[in-house]
């Protein structure tokens, strides 16, 4: 067996379940799940329709590099989005969702036999982070270098604190705008530093955007190609992840697609050509239907606009709490009063007292430079229904108000 398989953590819901395996929830409330990001709000009809419209397309093999339709529905997107122009056939190509595509570009990008006098090479990423960033370095040979996020500054990751033998040794960077877990989005400024950094070193960039299209300002969140373009600097060493599952509630679709450098596509569509995964052409009509529309899009934010204007005040008395810039996460802070600040001890005692599950935001993070800056904190995922995540807000504010009290 590949021995680097040794070296991956289990996913933090395996986690979740192995820390709350003794716990007997109340039975006498329904139970609540804020614990994953999975998109419950109902799929679009005509997303539905476009699908089943489209089974003709299980009569062929699909090509790797997508339909051309396809190709140039995602460029449209992105020039509606952010202004900026791509080359549907050399800077588009379709992917099976952004985990897969996130995973597999390391695979691409990463050359294990470069920097082996200095400890190899280096991935960094965000800290607390999506694992598949971790799991990715690993399985290609590098290591995972983890930037913190800081909370004086809204959870702006601090990239200041990698060290330049660290930076030189960097072959791949994975930012996420917003971020998963803390919704922060990455500004101009932190763009022009990062890009700076990758033409000293020469790292690629992987921007992680699929929480793009759910925001709470008067501005969308800026996108990687979109500040390159600001900053007059070109695609080179850039690439930027997206896919359907948040924007369109379709996380089942599996459908995304990666934009930017050609001289990163073109390696890229020959790794995954071997790899096998290419995307039905069934998924591609119904995604360019997805993509060509907006009107589901706006109609989706706005129902998490409702949601998160109703439920952030009821833990906000409670808990430090706060609207992120976006994403379908609210990042809160263990009161120290409670548990003893344990993102852990609450999780379980949530679970056991109100039925309301919840992510440890330590199962989310790494320990780096002292500390897991994912402790005493829990990630909120307010997926379901307004209804129902009023209730588990109630519930969790109920349930501080009793801890402090007793």
């Amino acid at each position: 067996m590949n021995p680097l398989l040794t070296r991956l953590q289990p996913y933090p819901f395996e986690r979740l379940r192995a820390l709350t395996k003794d716990v007997r929830p109340n039975p006498d409330l329904a139970p609540i799940s804020l614990g994953i990001g999975e998109p419950k709000h109902p799929t679009p009809e005509f997303l539905k329709l476009a699908l089943t419209s489209s089974l003709d397309g299980l009569a062929a093999y699909p090509a790797t590099a997508g339909l051309p339709a396809m190709r140039r529905a995602c460029a449209g997107w992105i020039e509606r989005r952010y202004g900026v122009t791509l080359d549907a056939d050399t800077e588009i190509l379709p992917v099976n969702g952004s985990r897969e595509a996130l995973f597999s570009l390391a695979q691409t990008v990463i050359d294990p036999s470069r920097d082996r006098d200095r400890g190899g090479p280096v991935i960094v990423c965000p800290n607390p982070f999506y694992q598949i960033y971790e799991g990715s370095a690993y399985l290609s040979g590098a290591t995972p270098v983890f930037a913190n996020s800081d909370p004086a500054r809204n959870f702006a990751v601090d990239w200041e604190a990698i060290d330049e033998a660290t930076w030189a040794r960097t072959q791949l960077l994975y930012a996420c705008s917003p971020g998963n877990p803390t919704g922060a989005v990455m500004r101009l400024a932190e763009w022009q530093r990062l890009f700076e950094l990758s033409d000293r070193h020469g790292f690629v960039i992987a921007s992680d955007e699929c929480y793009s299209e759910i925001w709470f300002g008067d501005e969308p969140p800026l996108g990687a190609l979109q500040a390159a373009r600001r900053l007059g600097r070109g695609l080179e060493r850039l690439v930027v992840l997206t896919s359907l599952s948040k924007r369109s509630n379709v996380p089942g679709l599996r459908s995304g697609f990666v934009a930017g450098d050609a001289e990163l596509i073109r390696p890229f569509l020959l790794y995954r050509t071997y790899h096998g995964s290419a995307m039905s052409t069934t998924v591609q009509q119904a995604s360019i239907t997805a993509w060509d529309d907006e009107a589901h899009v706006v109609e989706n934010r706005e129902m998490y606009r409702r949601k998160f204007a109703q439920v952030t005040p009821v833990l906000a008395e409670v808990m430090d709490v706060a609207l992120p810039d976006a994403s379908f996460y609210l990042w809160a802070k263990v009161p120290e009063a409670v548990c003893g600040g344990s993102d852990t001890a609450f999780t379980r005692e949530l679970l056991a007292q109100y039925n309301v599950t919840v992510l440890p935001g330590s199962l989310l993070a790494r320990g780096a430079r002292g500390h897991n800056p994912g402790a005493g904190r829990v990630r909120l995922a307010l997926v379901a229904g307004v209804d129902e995540c009023l209730d588990a807000a109630q519930r969790i504010a109920a349930f501080i108000r009793a801890s402090t009290t007793s």
